[in-house]
């Protein structure tokens, strides 16, 4: 997170580089090409988000490219156009040719050719800065075996001037207007070492940039060739990269939030983590801080179901004492079981919501760790660059009597920056990327489909599941190079291991529950007992009882017993000859009845 909020990375950035070389009906040029793959990686160590270099375009390419880059130019604060190849100028109009263009006839620049209007309609949606460079002032051999259908239409000699219409928009020429450039004898072009050279310097405003150019290119050309810049910027500056960020420590933001989490974590009550969330509802220590919430709901959710437990305990031992009715024993005995059974998913539920508190405790220290070392890295980096570039500012000012040629920067230290810039922008393409992810999604266990080269709704998921167990926050939506180290950095799995009903997790596999003789799998997901059937009685079983019950009370009495039996907490027995059974008053309690032997 603290490398996503730097100064380079405030305002987006694109780029557009073409260098068209190899033309079918012309000469090949030996620069563009070299020029701009030379400005494009400019652009990239410049921190650009998006630098797209392409190479001898056709008519219909370039057309495609202008189309596509204007559409990234909408969310973009600065849109640079960078082009090297040949142009022409038609009756003061500005054309680029692409490689595909024969021009037999000067009719047929208004259909082979690209119009400079067009590169500014693409950059126009910026929002800060529209520049266009132009390295396209060379001697155009099209101009000389060109038919003209009107003796009177003018071809000049390089570019037209040019007058930008939009506020904050500049076009750069490598030749003044109605004069050539000169591809020089080097691979590169003057006008793109220049480039190259001064551009890029943070905090250095483009029209002091621009000026430089122009210097370093009339020295090197003998005064013969003169860049020439059109259009107008405001009074602040506007620099093509931001000047870097004072160095030094710099406070962590989060320091706060985690101490006042560790004295809730102390604490450990419901009121310290409520206090907690209501000074920060949101963020990673919130989610932290409403998991230890969850785990003391379970375990008072557990206390509660357990207290029920032993109440209905003791309600079915009162009912079997005194020898209550056996439809509200059973009753008594279904809501101990019920209540059991809730003890034992609540016990579940703590242990559950315990094991996510404590792996959600490991996750926030591995990543005050992982937090503090790139704090430390990214200090140590910024120290290294200002030594190295107090050292460069020293050299330079005592090369400032020397000959321009021995101004250049020695090899070594030309080196010693280059180790200390940015990475270049990974070269993996977007299928060998999204593929790339979804294989270390799978092997941390949050994606369970086959790895693609395509970024489908199941990776999405996935990636939503490894940032909410990873703690990470990247953009599901697309694969990023980002996400991709951050998921090489785990070792292991991720991901919890989801099974099916009727399978546990063992490792990382699911296998089956395998229960013994007399149990199955029950609806916790556990061995259970199956219970016994109980014999139904059939409509004859009723029939037959009933008339052997109207035949025992229609046959007379034995004279020798009664035939009842009485049962007290001593045990049961018959009742006495001559006795019957009734009732009587408790000894404790008359208003209540029990059974008695009645002997009179």
């Amino acid at each position: 997170m603290g490398f996503a909020c730097g100064p380079a990375h405030a305002d987006r950035r694109v780029a557009l580089v073409i260098g068209n070389s190899a033309y079918k009906s012309a000469p090949k040029l030996g620069n563009p090409v070299n020029d701009a793959t030379l400005v494009g990686g400019m652009f990239k160590k410049a921190g650009f988000d998006s630098v797209d270099v392409r190479l001898d375009l056709s008519a219909s390419e370039m057309r495609r490219m202008l189309r596509e880059f204007a559409g990234r130019s909408r969310d973009a604060e600065m849109a640079v156009i960078y082009y090297a190849g040949h142009g022409i100028e038609l009756d003061g109009n500005n054309y680029l040719i692409p490689t595909d263009a024969t021009l037999e006839t000067d009719g047929d620049v208004l259909d082979e050719t690209i119009p400079v209007e067009r590169a500014l309609f693409a950059v126009e949606p910026a929002k800060q800065l529209r520049l266009i460079i132009l390295d396209a002032c060379r001697d155009n051999p099209f101009a000389k075996t060109m038919k003209r259908t009107l003796a009177s239409r003018a071809i000049g000699r390089g570019l037209a001037k040019v007058e930008p219409t939009t506020p904050n928009t500049m076009i750069a020429f490598a030749a003044k207007a109605g004069s050539t450039a000169s591809d020089g004898d080097s691979r590169n072009s003057p006008f793109a070492t220049a480039l190259v050279e001064h551009l890029p310097k943070p905090g250095l405003d483009l029209r002091k940039a621009f000026g430089f150019v122009r210097d370093d290119v009339l020295k090197a050309t003998g005064y013969k060739q003169e860049p020439y810049v059109y259009g107008s910027l405001g009074g602040d500056d506007v620099p093509l990269v931001a000047r870097p960020a004072a160095t030094g420590p710099q406070a962590n933001p989060q320091e706060a939030i985690r101490r006042d989490y560790e004295l809730a974590l102390q604490l450990g009550t419901r009121d310290g983590w409520e206090a907690f969330l209501a000074q920060y509802p949101e963020g990673f220590y919130a989610n932290l801080a409403k998991g230890q919430l969850n785990k003391i709901a379970a375990e008072e959710t557990r206390a509660a179901a357990e207290q029920k437990a032993r109440a209905a305990e003791q309600e079915k031992a009162r009912l079997i004492a005194e020898r209550a009715q056996k439809a509200e024993q059973e009753k008594a005995a279904a809501a101990a079981k019920a209540a059991e059974e809730a003890r034992i998913a609540a016990e579940k539920q703590k242990q559950i919501e315990q094991a996510r508190a404590e792996a959600a405790e490991r996750q926030r220290k591995a990543a005050e760790a992982a937090a503090a070392k790139a704090l430390a890295e990214k200090q140590a980096a910024e120290k290294a660059r200002a030594e190295l570039a107090a050292k460069q500012a020293a050299e330079k000012a005592e090369q400032t009597t020397k000959p321009a040629a021995d101004r250049q920067m020695p090899e070594a230290e030309t080196q010693k920056v280059a180790a200390l810039s940015p990475a270049p922008t990974s070269t993996l393409s977007a299928a060998d990327l999204a593929k790339s992810v979804q294989s270390e999604l799978r092997r941390v266990g949050c994606l369970t489909s086959a790895a693609e080269g395509e970024w489908t709704s199941a990776a999405q998921r996935s990636l939503t599941l490894f940032n909410k167990y990873a703690g990470t926050q990247f953009d599901v939506k697309l694969a990023s190079v980002d996400a991709l180290d951050a998921l090489k950095a785990k070792p292991g799995r991720i991901c919890p291991l989801v099974c099916n009903f009727g399978f546990k997790a063992d490792g990382d596999q699911c296998v089956k529950i395998t229960c013994r003789a007399g149990y199955r799998v029950g609806d916790d997901n556990e061995c259970e007992k199956i219970p016994e059937k109980k014999p139904v009685a059939t409509r004859e079983d009723s029939k037959r009882r009933d008339q052997d019950r109207r035949q025992t009370e229609a046959a007379p009495s034995a004279p020798q017993a009664s035939g009842q039996v009485i049962c007290t907490s001593a045990g049961c027995r018959p009742i006495a000859k001559g006795c019957r059974l009734g009732t009587a008053n408790h000894p404790s309690n008359p208003a209540v009845k029990i059974p008695a032997e009645i002997c009179n």
